[in-house]
């Protein structure tokens, strides 16, 4: 169910990948700025935890394979197995074809109204903290206040975990396109430079459209690290 699978991704999407890719790597490996950014695709994209770990599995399976003189570069980043993850994501879809008409019971949540409005409430504390340009703190401050609402919302149980997501998501997005028509074009050019630079390598392993879509998740990451505003999501809450 959508539900489970959100709900699935609150706690063990990024953790897992990152505790995952670590133990393949044989050392700890923080996510870097680009590592965040893909994983975020394939969230956005609805890619199960279960390919992403499968990928990762594939991927350096195929390079453990390789003679010791083809392994010029060092896995270092997520992008390593990005087209094993496509490809177990398509795999895991054409064998889940017909499994509708068995449904599973729902589990479940753990997600109680006073945990989710804290979180909520930290953000907006959060946002009063922010380093913004001048011509964004206004929709900064609409946002405070747009949680505030919205965790006194979620308490009364008026407003369900998706919806609140809904409500999450629209203010992220004000908040990014502010800060983004706020930044100077100066900075704008060294951001995306930065994303050129870490994706160069990793190229040929993806398709045009996935480069394009991380080299934005990359540039909407980096802009709110600069500015010190946090994600909004409750994908985050974990």
């Amino acid at each position: 169910m959508a539900n489970d699978r959100l709900v699935q991704n609150y706690f063990n999407y990024f953790t897992e990948i990152e505790e995952h890719f670590s133990r393949r790597k044989g050392m700890i490996h923080m996510l870097s700025t680009l590592d965040w950014a893909l994983v975020e695709v394939w969230k956005d994209a609805g890619i199960p935890l279960d390919a992403v770990l499968r990928g990762i599995d594939a991927a350096f399976d195929h390079w453990d394979k390789r003679p010791e003189r083809h392994k010029v570069r060092k896995v270092n980043s997520l992008a390593f197995c990005a087209q094993e993850v496509i490809a177990a994501a398509q795999e895991m879809a054409s064998a889940a074809v017909g499994i509708g008409a068995n449904p599973q019971p729902t589990r479940e949540t753990g997600f109680e109204s006073d945990r989710i409005a804290a979180y909520i409430e930290e953000n907006a504390a959060a946002l009063a903290k922010a380093k913004v340009p001048g011509a964004a703190a206004i929709t900064i401050t609409d946002a405070q206040r747009a949680l505030a609402g919205l965790a006194d919302q979620v308490r009364a149980g008026t407003v369900d975990n998706e919806g609140a997501e809904r409500h999450l998501t629209v203010l992220e997005d004000k908040i990014y396109a502010a800060v983004l028509a706020a930044t100077p074009d100066r900075d704008l050019v060294a951001i995306r430079t930065e994303a050129e630079r870490e994706l160069a390598p990793y190229k040929r392993k993806m398709q045009s459209a996935q480069i394009a879509q991380l080299q934005q998740q990359f540039i909407h990451k980096r802009l709110l690290e600069r500015c010190a505003i946090p994600r909004l999501s409750l994908f985050y809450l974990y």
